[in-house]
């Protein structure tokens, strides 16, 4: 009897590919790269099997890591009054004024 093996399907990219594909993507140079101390427990690479997900569930990926994360960048390009009120301290603001707490403060 001839058993077939299955390869997963592991896509697996460095946070240092992730920052290039992105800068790449709106046009930046690398030099805007700073490298900085790892905090403990960093991540310093990201990677995902989906071979449970495929085999049990009968799922596969929709978009490859490349056309997602194009989809990805243009949703914050298209969203940028969104992602401004978040960075500029408004959205904090919000929640301290409907829940009565500053969720900026530890």
């Amino acid at each position: 009897m001839c058993r077939t093996t299955v390869m997963p399907l592991i896509s697996e990219k460095t946070n240092l590919e992730v920052v290039k594909t992105i800068l790449k993507a709106l046009g930046k140079p690398e030099s805007l790269i700073e490298f900085v101390t790892d905090r403990p427990g960093h991540d310093l690479r990201y990677a995902i099997d989906p071979t449970k997900l495929e085999t049990e569930l009968g799922w596969k990926p929709k978009y490859t890591f490349e056309t997602g994360i194009r989809q990805t960048i243009q949703w914050y390009l298209d969203n940028r009054e969104w992602w401004e009120n978040i960075i500029s301290g408004e959205y904090a603001g919000y929640f301290d004024k409907m829940y009565g707490k500053d969720l900026t403060t530890k």
